[in-house]
């Protein structure tokens, strides 16, 4: 896995990128009680703000860690958003990404070096 600054983490699977927020952003956030998601097929940039979450203590964009297109959305999270606060690594995912080039995933810290940065 890798994590940016923004506090989201990337996961390899296959030919996609898994996306979402680690377990930091989400104790930071609160109780999440809203989730906006991308469209499927959207082509994004690195950047690019393509989700919303909005909690108790205040509303935060999720930027596209990579370019690429999004290739699937965790619906489950617009019926539960409280599951960002469960389970931010696992079924807490937020979208799926086909990379247009992995190589970005390089610019980002591996596990060691985001806890040191939330340290």
């Amino acid at each position: 896995m890798k994590f940016t600054e923004e506090h989201e983490w990337l996961r390899v699977e296959g030919d996609v990128v898994v996306v979402g927020v680690t377990a930091h952003a989400a104790e930071q956030l609160g109780d999440v009680v809203f989730v906006e998601l991308p469209e499927v097929d959207t082509e994004v940039s690195k950047d690019d703000e393509v989700c919303v979450i909005e909690s108790v203590k205040a509303a935060s964009d999720i930027l596209a860690p990579l370019d690429g297109e999004i290739v699937e959305v965790n619906e489950a999270l617009v019926d539960e958003p409280g599951k960002v606060n469960e389970d931010p690594i696992g079924d807490a995912w937020f979208f799926k990404m086909k990379a247009a080039d992995l190589s970005q995933m390089d610019d980002y810290m591996d596990e060691a070096a985001y806890n040191d940065f939330i340290g």
